[in-house]
């Protein structure tokens, strides 16, 4: 597979997981870009040990641990500005605001976890990219869904 096409395919899934952990437009771009950067530079030394997306996930995922980590977040009970000026009128709309907004309440880990379980990935490749067995990365979707469930609950929605 060329960057070209590992680019194309990927794009989207990388830039939703970085959203996840930023939950600002801009810093989920740049986090995104950084992780193709990387993804170029050693797209030749890849090993086919694990999927090409397990492996582009697990670099994502270490390139906005590393941004958390060099940075102070926003509160992270606040939506930034460009985020709230875009939240449309519409329920649907509203809803997928406010379960990133809850995303990004959640600790690192179930931050990654959650991002990838909603890109369909399955739970062996979590588990490989997060570092946990497969039942553990179960048993902790099911606790994050349930997290999510009850805020949506204290909501309204």
């Amino acid at each position: 597979m060329n960057f070209e096409t590992i680019y194309k395919t990927y794009w989207q899934k990388v830039f939703r997981l970085c959203m996840g952990y930023a939950n600002d437009t801009d810093a989920a771009k740049d986090l995104a870009q950084e992780t193709f950067i990387k993804v170029w530079k050693q797209l030749p030394k890849f090993r086919n040990e694990s999927s090409i997306g397990t492996w582009i996930f697990r670099i994502a995922s270490n390139t906005c641990l590393r941004q958390i980590q060099k940075e102070s977040k926003l509160p992270k009970s606040e939506l930034p500005l460009e985020i709230q000026d875009e939240i449309s009128e519409t329920n649907i709309e509203k809803d997928i605001q406010f379960l990133y907004q809850c995303i990004s309440e959640l600790k690192e880990v179930e931050r990654i976890i959650i991002s990838l379980e909603l890109e369909d990935m399955n739970q062996k490749e979590i588990a490989e990219i997060v570092g946990l067995s497969e039942g553990n990365v179960r048993v902790k979707i099911h606790r994050i869904k349930e997290k999510l469930i009850q805020k949506f609950k204290k909501n309204g929605n």
